[in-house]
């Protein structure tokens, strides 16, 4: 149990009715999670509004409501408590909490449009290898030392941050990776959080459909930096046009990574294959196990960031040279028949420009590349257009397919896709719906030294199709597909 007014702590609290002493045993912002004791926070979203269910908080149990408008009818043995912000509450509620586990830790924040999962995870594994207990707040997954645990969202909630980073500090953890989403940052998530360090990747087109504009997505990315104090550090890709902008009003240390600007942290691509990259970076060479210019620039994010959290430099090349790619990111396969099957999370224009110029560059141009490509329901319908034309440019083959329809018919996906591709490159296209027809078509169509791209899930396990979840996991498939067309 805890006392209300201690997890208040740092809360901006315009009114208060009923008593702040009282016992609290655990905070809920979902009304069906409501148990007898309970602080309920009334939360706004963009589907339903907590304020909306007070009233069923307080049948189930609730002994204090946190809201920003006070109820017209208030219970007499319920405190209510009238915030500015109740996303910002719940950040500092569940801090307070939890006793304030971020600033027990080394805790770096990750964000950008595309990047974010390969550069913490690889730093989760880096530091492992260090010989660090670490922890990792991912998209993929949530780690804690030994520990993983499946993750929701790109960024939890913020119990659920606060929650695992807790379980870090009991377990002995000393650093955590954390990606940070724009929506994490836009819905103050990670408001009560001690970072140590931010590192930006990258910004391009994404997540339109929750931004009304690019410079509101920007600006909220930019307010992450702006948040962190002194005593953190701010690592940011020159290269990328807002690199800079990140970095204007922020009080942390500046420092800057590129592949093509004077830099703090300076790389150049010696060579690149199917089988790695051979680096310099400032002035020493080293080969990783990572694949394409983008990933440079990931490579490139965590040699700085191991830097300046303390590693030394020539350790942190040595430990750079025996990464692991991360699941979904570019993971290849090459089937008995000669066929390299390429699977990555690429599901917005960029990353898929990225990936295909990657290949690109590394191919002879004597093999034929195919590229199966969706865009996911009720996400950014302006990106489905540039999705395509991309893949068919870039491509000898375009197969259009679903990703994670969702609720939406995915038919008209597809529909809004095609408005992308070009007349020119209409014979190259095919359109196929279903996700598993789609890749075995590609598998089909391909011969040895052919080239497959399956873009768009990477990692995911799931298809989500009116809303119901069903198995699919796109290396699992074009595996499987290949084995039996050797047979």
């Amino acid at each position: 149990m805890k006392v209300l007014k201690d997890i208040l702590y740092k809360v901006a609290i315009e009114s208060v009715k009923g008593s702040t002493d009282v016992a609290i045993q655990k905070i809920e912002f979902d009304s069906r999670k409501v148990e007898t004791n309970d602080v309920f926070v009334a939360i706004r979203g963009s589907l339903s509004d907590g304020h909306n269910y007070i009233e069923k908080a307080i049948e189930l149990g609730a002994k204090a409501i946190i809201c920003d408008t006070l109820p017209a009818n208030t219970a007499n043995d319920v405190t209510y408590i009238q915030v500015k912000d109740t996303n910002a509450a719940l950040a500092f509620m569940a801090a307070n909490y939890f006793g304030d586990p971020s600033a027990k830790l080394k805790l770096v924040g990750v964000t950008g449009t595309n990047g974010k999962t390969t550069i913490a995870s690889l730093l989760f594994q880096l530091f492992e290898k260090a010989g660090f207990k670490v922890g990792l707040l991912s998209t993929v997954k949530i780690v804690v030392d030994k520990t993983e645990y499946p993750a929701t969202h790109t960024t939890p909630d913020s119990l659920t941050i606060n929650h695992y980073l807790n379980e870090m500090v009991e377990a002995g953890v000393t650093h955590c990776f954390m990606e940070v989403s724009s929506h994490g940052i836009h819905q103050k998530r990670t408001e009560a959080l001690h970072f140590v360090g931010g590192i930006f990747t990258n910004l391009s087109h994404d997540h339109l459909d929750y931004h009304p504009t690019f410079a509101e997505y920007r600006d909220v990315k930019k307010s992450f930096f702006d948040s962190l104090p002194k005593s953190a550090f701010v690592l940011s890709n020159i290269d990328d046009k807002n690199g800079s902008v990140m970095l204007q009003n922020t009080v942390a240390k500046k420092l800057t990574y590129a592949l093509k600007s004077y830099a703090d942290y300076r790389a150049q691509i010696l060579e690149s294959q199917l089988s790695g990259l051979l680096l310099k970076i400032n002035d020493n060479e080293v080969w990783v196990k990572l694949i394409g210019t983008f990933n440079a620039y990931n490579v490139l994010a965590i040699y700085g960031t191991a830097v300046e959290l303390g590693i030394d430099s020539l350790e942190a090349l040595r430990l750079l040279s025996d990464l692991e790619s991360v699941s979904g990111r570019f993971q290849y396969i090459v089937s008995d028949g000669g066929i390299t099957a390429v699977v990555d999370y690429a599901h917005t224009p960029d990353a898929l420009e990225n990936v295909l110029k990657t290949i690109n560059d590394i191919r002879t141009k004597n093999e034929q590349l195919i590229t199966v490509v969706g865009c996911g329901g009720n996400r950014d319908k302006t990106k489905r257009p540039i999705m395509a034309k991309i893949a068919s440019d870039l491509s000898d083959k375009a197969v259009l397919t679903s990703d994670n329809p969702r609720n939406e018919d995915p038919e008209v996906i597809l529909d809004e896709m095609e408005q992308g591709v070009e007349a020119h490159n209409y014979k190259k296209m095919l359109r196929i719906t279903d996700r598993k027809q789609a890749i075995k078509t590609a598998c089909q169509l391909a011969q040895a030294k052919d080239i497959i791209l399956i873009a768009g899930k990477g990692h995911e396990t799931y298809q989500e199709i009116s809303g119901v979840r069903h198995h699919f996991d796109d290396m699992e498939t074009v595996k499987e597909i290949l084995e039996q067309l050797n047979k």
